[in-house]
């Protein structure tokens, strides 16, 4: 009797895991196939996570980083020929790899040098910025510098000197003199807190610090840098016809000179999230060409001959364009300013070109050109919050025009735009704002209502009349209105600011915090289909990591002035007058923005108890030449911490100037781990001593 063939059972179910591969296959390729008419908006995120992983490194690529990267490269590029999915993904590799190389160049190309000495001596350079610094004092940058005893090739390219309390600057392209006290720019106050160093190699900026003594004139400024005098006499002029207390508002709107903004000014505007209204970005930019487009536009309609004969949008955009050009000249061409015109440009050569000037794709070519050519934007709060700002917007009102959306009577929809604009902007910036400046503005939205559109209507209008009318002598017109609508946005800023609960702290995110919720936040904006939705997970996760953030039970300053140890009613410190940057950014990391005094108190009152213990360690702080004298013995419990050398008997642990000189600052965590700076960063260009 003969019997059937049976199956193979083996086969059968490796043919089922074969289908069950290939229908997974097919639908990933389907999915990708979908996002084929917004590929270019994820053009920017494929280049931040290029620029995102060069620096996250702890060093610089080495030879087994280059051999994986120019394998990547060889193994991608025979797939972008494919017609499936797989050509995006080997696309999307290759500008990753792009991002990464983008970095590792721009990095190469800013390479100067830099003081690795504490120096003090005579000083000279050329001014070519001003400014303030934290605490009010005018800061000047210098370059073609020159140090006693310092050979040519090791001196900085830049150096920034801050000047003491009421003195005056000199004209900007003076060559100057003085003598100042000049360190490396500093580390982060606390382990994975903002890293100065990062920002001032970009910048070329080889040393930073302060001089006692007044400046002394070389040589007047006379030649070269006639933009930044012109930039100079325009701010001293615009100051001067305002007074006191607009003109530094509208001098840091129209030159980009923020150095006459008064710090309680300053401080208000921040409290009532107006502070972005005085740093020149995509919305005064947008305000300005968008005037000048529309005014130039109506003002050509009113002459049919010629706009039934030539295209008097395009004349308009180009017109716009030059205004934006001139604009961006004038206030600096700050790294701010230039993004918002790169966007601005994106824009007007859409219009010239026929194409929808705002969309997510302008917005993606914009972020494409910035990071390409300052990949190191990608790490600033400016650069997050202006294109996550935008990039909303954009994307919010694109989706209110698919739906056909017209809530309430037409003359209600500026206002309705005024508000949701408003709403939009506050939400899309307000983590990145809370991420790096550690404040959360509570009524944001309320002062931005009221200000922005006054910024919109009078105060651009106002300066651009004024700077017309300067021809022939009449610009006070425009100054009149200028200076109304600057005294209403600083009247709303105080009055925000003042109202209670204003503003409160936020504790300082991980380091992987902003990088899920900007990916989660992308992926709801960008990607087409269903899936999209599951970007919220991303952005939930991120949130809740923030959330659950422990802050360091013990920190110590770079230079061993200053501790601080977190109680349950805060974070004491160890000094109440000493090193006030440092103590500010701790307690504003903590989500805890008292003074500097308060916090010293706890300090105070726990050391008359039984002293101040972490971790099972009692922390003992000595600082000064005498008591450092005075210390002969500790125990093996005592975490000694010095801003001086000791010389003493002992088996405790002792983190003098020595040790902390190579670590940088140093942070205990919950679990009694001593954690250094220079640890995280790694030995990268910046970070090396």
């Amino acid at each position: 009797m003969e019997t059937k063939n049976e199956p193979d059972f083996p086969s059968v179910y490796r043919g089922r895991e074969a289908g069950a591969t290939l229908q997974i296959l097919l639908r990933l390729d389907q999915t990708l196939q979908a996002q084929r008419g917004v590929l270019l908006t994820w053009v920017p995120v494929c280049l931040g996570l290029g620029i995102g992983w060069f620096f996250l490194l702890r060093s610089d690529p080495g030879f087994p980083t280059w051999c994986l990267l120019t394998l990547i490269i060889l193994l991608a590029l025979p797939l972008t020929r494919c017609r499936d999915g797989r050509a995006m993904v080997a696309w999307a590799i290759l500008l990753i790899c792009l991002g990464f190389l983008s970095a590792v160049a721009r990095t190469t190309l800013v390479q100067a040098p830099v003081l690795t000495f504490r120096y003090y001596g005579p000083v000279e350079g050329r001014i070519i910025a001003i400014d303030r610094g934290s605490r009010g004092a005018l800061r000047l940058t210098l370059d073609h510098v020159r140090l006693a005893r310092v050979a040519p090739a090791k001196r900085p390219a830049r150096v920034r000197v801050s000047l003491a309390a009421g003195s005056e600057s000199p004209e900007v392209g003076a060559t100057v003199a003085t003598t100042a006290h000049l360190m490396p720019p500093q580390g982060p106050s606390e382990p994975g807190g903002f890293d100065f160093r990062r920002y001032a190699w970009f910048m070329k900026i080889g040393a930073n610090g302060y001089t006692r003594v007044p400046i002394v004139v070389l040589k007047p400024a006379q030649e070269g840098l006639y933009l930044h005098r012109f930039r100079y006499h325009l701010s001293r002029a615009v100051q001067d016809r305002l007074g006191a207390k607009t003109g530094g508002f509208a001098a840091a709107i129209i030159a980009g000179d923020r150095s006459g903004v008064a710090p309680e000014e300053l401080q208000a505007l921040r409290a009532s999230n107006l502070a972005h209204l005085l740093a020149i970005s995509g919305l005064h930019m947008g305000l300005l060409t968008g005037f000048v487009f529309t005014a130039l536009r109506f003002f050509l309609c009113l002459f049919p001959a010629l706009a039934l004969r030539w295209n008097i949008k395009k004349i308009s955009a180009a017109a716009a364009l030059a205004v934006g050009a001139v604009y961006l000249g004038i206030s600096g061409a700050s790294i701010s300013t230039e993004r918002a015109f790169i966007m601005v440009f994106v824009m007007f050569v859409a219009v010239l070109l026929d194409r929808r000037a705002i969309s997510l794709r302008a917005v993606a070519v914009a972020a494409t050109l910035v990071l390409l050519r300052r990949p190191e934007t990608l790490m600033s709060p400016g650069f997050q919050m202006s294109f996550a700002a935008t990039t909303a917007l954009v994307a919010v009102f694109g989706w209110i025009r698919t739906q056909r959306l017209a809530p309430g009577p037409a003359w209600l929809h500026p206002v309705l735009t005024v508000v949701v604009s408003s709403a939009v902007a506050g939400i899309a910036t307000a983590p990145f704002g809370a991420a790096h400046f550690n404040a959360l503005s509570h009524y944001g939205l309320l002062g931005n209502v009221l200000a922005v559109p006054i910024m919109g209507l009078v105060v651009v209008p106002a300066a651009v009349l004024s700077l017309c009318l300067a021809a022939i002598g009449a610009e006070m017109i425009g100054v009149f209105f200028l200076q109304l609508g600057l005294e209403w946005i600083l009247g709303v800023a105080n009055w925000v600011a003042a109202l209670p609960h204003a503003q409160s702290g936020v504790v300082m995110p991980g380091p992987w915090v902003l990088p899920l919720f900007s990916l989660g936040a992308l992926v709801v904006l960008l990607w087409k289909g269903g899936l999209r939705w599951g970007g919220l997970c991303l952005v939930g996760l991120s949130l809740a990591i923030w959330g659950q953030t422990d802050r360091p039970v013990l920190l110590v300053s770079a230079n061993g002035s200053l501790v601080g140890v977190l109680t349950p009613e805060g974070r004491a410190l160890s000094r109440a007058t000493s090193q006030g940057y440092t103590a500010k950014s701790w307690l504003a990391a903590d989500g805890t923005p008292v003074s500097q005094a308060e916090a010293a108190q706890r300090w105070t009152a726990l050391a008359k108890g039984r002293g101040i213990w972490v971790s099972g360690h009692r922390i003992i702080h000595i600082t000064g030449k005498r008591r450092a004298e005075a210390f002969v013995g500790c125990h093996a419990s005592d975490l000694v911490v010095a801003n001086t050398v000791l010389q003493h008997t002992g088996p405790c642990a002792i983190l003098g100037p020595d040790g902390l000189r190579r670590s940088g600052s140093i942070a205990m965590t919950q679990n009694g781990i001593l954690i250094s700076a220079n640890e995280l960063a790694g030995d990268r260009p910046w970070s090396r001593p």
